[in-house]
């Protein structure tokens, strides 16, 4: 088992990092992996596709939240076969939004057609959280309306994860942590 530490934004560098780096493993024979997953979330597309990518290994993946476990990040947990979270840790969910750069004219073909990139990104979402959980749709409708945080006694009952249990890395465990240091705007 290989113990892998990735705290780090969701965008297309980091996941495809972690894409890369669980391909070349399980090319070396690698059949399970334990993730200590922190994030605060990012973009969508990334966020899915990490999880769609996880799922469909030939290993089994195992992820603790070892702090917060925000956003599209929840949907990447959500990849695991076994979860779980230590004592001091959450689950932020909310609804999916886009950044405006400033300043910015929309016009109403513009706002509409974001507006329907949210509903199907968020419908996306929710069809994954409500087959990995016992969440409904309406219960997860109303997390992302009142951008709720979870304790893991609350994830717990709604089937978020398994236990609530702090991380014992054996001695002399394989241990990879990913590091992105933020790059500079040019």
């Amino acid at each position: 088992m290989i113990y892998v530490n990735f705290s780090a934004e969701i965008n297309p560098h980091t996941s495809e990092s972690l894409m890369n780096f669980l391909a070349n493993q399980i090319n070396t024979g690698e059949k399970e992996f334990y993730i200590l997953l922190s994030s605060i979330g990012g973009n969508v597309k990334d966020g899915v596709t990490l999880y769609n990518y996880i799922k469909s290994l030939p290993a089994k993946v195992i992820m603790h939240n070892i702090g917060l476990v925000n956003s599209v990040a929840n949907v990447i947990f959500l990849a695991g076969k076994e979860r779980y979270a230590v004592a001091h840790s959450s689950f932020l969910f909310h609804g999916v939004g886009f950044d405006i750069p400033q300043p910015t004219r929309l016009e109403e073909k513009e706002l509409k057609e974001k507006m329907k990139i949210i509903e199907k990104d968020q419908a996306l979402i929710s069809e994954i959280i409500a087959e990995e959980t016992k969440l409904t749709m309406d219960e997860i409708k109303k997390l992302f309306l009142e951008a709720q945080t979870k304790t893991p006694e609350e994830a717990k009952k709604i089937g978020l994860i398994q236990d609530i249990k702090e991380v014992k890395i054996p001695e002399g465990a394989k241990i990879f942590s990913f590091i992105f240091t933020q790059r500079p705007w040019r």
